[in-house]
């Protein structure tokens, strides 16, 4: 943004022009007369209804141009088939078709491909929940939502979790000034699996290789099978004590090369 311009496909948004209800009743009137050219106004004189729509989908990480087009898309859908007579306002008519262009898109478009069926059920999901608020002025429970469907519980959460967006785990979820950024990854870091522990992994890994095969035979028994040191010694048919300095000998090798 420069001097509160900005510039979408090509297009200075501040210069829009804004049609009034007066300006745009006219002109579906002359379109359905066959006006071509009042189609195009109708178009450019509704540019910034596109644009207020297109906010509500500025966190996907899509590009706004890609938005922008597919938006101008559903209006002019919204433009051709709207009717005249109904005593509506065109944006009233257009918002739903925009916005439904756009889901369109992003579910076609999705990183993460969901099936059909399941897409078709998280937004059948969605439009129940926003009936039951409407309905019962609050928010309705996943419970609530299935059971309007007659869907069950686990499919509801598993279509709505389909059509979530994914998330980067460097994505930053706080910053202070002066302070490091806390990304979602430091939030949801597995302490198990880190760095040092996968090369220990593969450090001891190598070393194990490194042994001979009665060494690796006695140490898969003993830690693997759970073994004591005498039934060791009777299933290869050698002493103990020879299992003990064995096993001794082949960790002290370990050890040395971890």
């Amino acid at each position: 943004m420069i001097n509160g311009k900005v510039e979408i496909c090509g297009v200075n948004t501040s210069d829009l022009d804004v049609l009034s209800g007066d300006e745009t009743n006219s002109l579906l009137r002359e379109y359905r007369s066959g006006n071509i050219s009042a189609r195009d106004k109708l178009i450019s004189g509704n540019l910034r209804l596109v644009l207020s729509v297109i906010q509500r989908f500025s966190n996907r990480g899509e590009a706004v141009d890609d938005l922008f087009q597919v938006g101008c898309v559903g209006l002019i859908k919204a433009i051709d088939n709207f009717d005249v007579t109904l005593g509506l306002r065109l944006s009233t008519y257009a918002v739903p078709m925009i916005i439904g262009e756009i889901r369109r898109y992003l579910r076609d478009n999705s990183t993460i491909r969901v099936s059909r069926s399941m897409r078709d059920t998280a937004y059948r999901a969605l439009q129940t929940k926003e009936r039951l608020i409407n309905e019962n002025q609050r928010e309705p429970s996943i419970e609530e939502i299935a059971k309007a469907m007659d869907v069950k519980y686990e499919d509801i959460v598993f279509a709505l979790d389909g059509i979530s967006d994914p998330v980067s785990l460097y994505e930053p979820v706080y910053s202070d000034s002066g302070g490091d950024t806390i990304c979602v990854m430091d939030q949801v870091g597995d302490t198990k699996n880190t760095d040092d522990n996968w090369l220990e992994h593969i450090a001891l890994k190598e070393a194990i290789s490194n042994l001979n095969n009665r060494e690796k035979h006695i140490l898969s028994l003993r830690f693997f099978d759970g073994k004591t040191q005498t039934e060791v010694a009777n299933e290869i048919g050698i002493s103990q004590a020879q299992v003990s300095r064995l096993e001794k000998s082949a960790i002290d090798r370990i050890k040395r090369q971890l």
